[in-house]
């Protein structure tokens, strides 16, 4: 199965362990629904659009009845293989990771519907000669909508092709995992040629965060990831993202997620097996 753009009719379909290296997309059509994300309560209204970059850190799922919503599930890879050229990606992501929420306006709503619903009917065409292409195209056109209407929202931060340059290539260094290896903000600092100082008022211009907020962000994400896998002990995920020790592991994990490691996959495990 061609999985690197997925509908489902309800969320009672997505399997969030399954999907984990996927990006959730929701619209709101109708009634509503809530959940958790990073410690907030979001409450969903038709004309909201919800972008999960990591659906592993959304918890307590509730729907009304008349709920009703576009979901779709993107392939990371395949959003990643498209090579958008804009910096603006970097902002959005980091803008997403605080708030997965937008609200749309009644014009916006009506732009992001009928691209969903453009990819929805032109998925089906099996047949197609260039179907993987045409469907990336019809993707970035969406995507390109989105970047439109969140940057319209966010218009106060604009940053300089310098500084954006500076950004993408600290994000690009988090998203090749160097944070396994290495949580030091010296260390990227060092990487990117800049002071740590210098890095973290980029950051905090773009996003109101420092940069150490986004090195614990990515890693935080990927221990989500991996607590997910029940068949992966302790001990090796504390190995892989290089921990001196299960003891410091599991304080980390209790200080930035605000449970134990144990405790976070029982719950994990626990909420996907009620979902399915």
């Amino acid at each position: 199965m061609w999985d690197k753009i997925l509908f489902f009719k309800s969320l009672s379909d997505y399997s969030f362990a399954q999907y984990a290296d996927s990006v959730l997309h929701i619209l709101c059509t109708g009634g509503n629904m809530s959940f958790s994300f990073q410690d907030v309560r979001y409450n969903v209204v038709p004309g909201d659009y919800v972008i999960l970059t990591n659906p592993a850190l959304a918890s307590d799922f509730s729907e009304s009845a008349d709920f009703d919503a576009v979901i779709m599930s993107l392939s990371e890879a395949f959003i990643t293989s498209m090579a958008i050229q804009s910096n603006y990606g970097i902002i959005g992501h980091m803008s997403l990771l605080q708030n997965p929420v937008m609200k749309l306006s009644p014009h916006d709503y009506r732009i992001c519907l009928e691209d969903m619903w453009k990819l929805h009917e032109r998925l089906n065409e099996t047949q197609h000669l260039f179907r993987e292409e045409m469907l990336g195209h019809l993707l970035l056109v969406h995507i390109l909508d989105l970047y439109d209407i969140h940057a319209k929202s966010q218009a106060e931060r604009n940053i300089s092709e310098r500084n954006g340059d500076l950004l993408r290539r600290f994000v690009e260094l988090l998203y090749h995992k160097e944070y396994t290896q290495n949580r030091n903000l010296a260390h990227y600092a060092s990487r990117l040629c800049i002071t740590p100082h210098y890095l973290t008022e980029v950051c905090k211009k773009v996003s109101g965060k420092p940069a150490t907020y986004w090195i614990d962000r990515f890693t935080t994400h990927e221990i989500a990831r991996l607590l997910l896998q029940k068949e992966i002990p302790l001990k090796e995920i504390a190995d892989r993202m290089n921990f001196s020790s299960l003891s410091y592991f599991s304080r980390y994990v209790q200080k930035q997620m605000g449970v134990s490691p144990s405790e976070y996959r029982n719950q994990a495990i626990g909420k996907t097996q009620l979902a399915t």
